[in-house]
């Protein structure tokens, strides 16, 4: 898997998510929404790694998680973003709505205004989670 690889997978997933979420599958569209920010940092952290350059094993290993803030912290995005989220309130919200998703989040059941909420503060195109990892990715 490369990083072309997860960022086909997270448009994929963001885009799984709104059709789950048209077909009233809730619960589905929020995981899958979540998904798709988990796979666009793992992007990010892909694009760190130059080419033919021997990554560090243990900032590597760390990156098999499924917790947003800290694949940020990896991705070497959270400083962009803490800015950002200072000085746009809308990301700020969309931002600490994303990181309550967690992989646990499939087991859980979630209503159509969790699940709507979700997608729009991942996916929004003015101040969502998703365009604004894509930037950087």
């Amino acid at each position: 898997m490369n990083r072309a690889d997860l960022q086909k997978l997270s448009n994929a997933r963001i885009r799984e998510a709104k059709i789950l979420f048209a077909a009233g599958e809730y619960s589905g569209a929020y995981y899958l929404a979540g998904y798709a920010v988990e796979c666009a940092l793992k992007a990010c952290f892909a694009k760190g790694i130059r080419r033919h350059d021997f990554p560090d094993k243990n900032r590597t290993g760390k990156v098999f998680i499924h917790k947003l803030r800290e694949l940020a912290q990896l991705a070497n995005v959270d400083a962009d973003l803490a800015v950002a989220t200072k000085f746009n309130t809308k990301l700020d919200g969309n931002w600490l709505l994303a990181c309550n998703w967690t992989e646990e989040s499939r087991y859980s059941t979630w209503t159509q205004n969790d699940a709507e909420a979700m997608i729009e503060a991942i996916s929004g195109k003015r101040d969502g989670v998703l365009p604004w990892i894509k930037r950087r990715w």
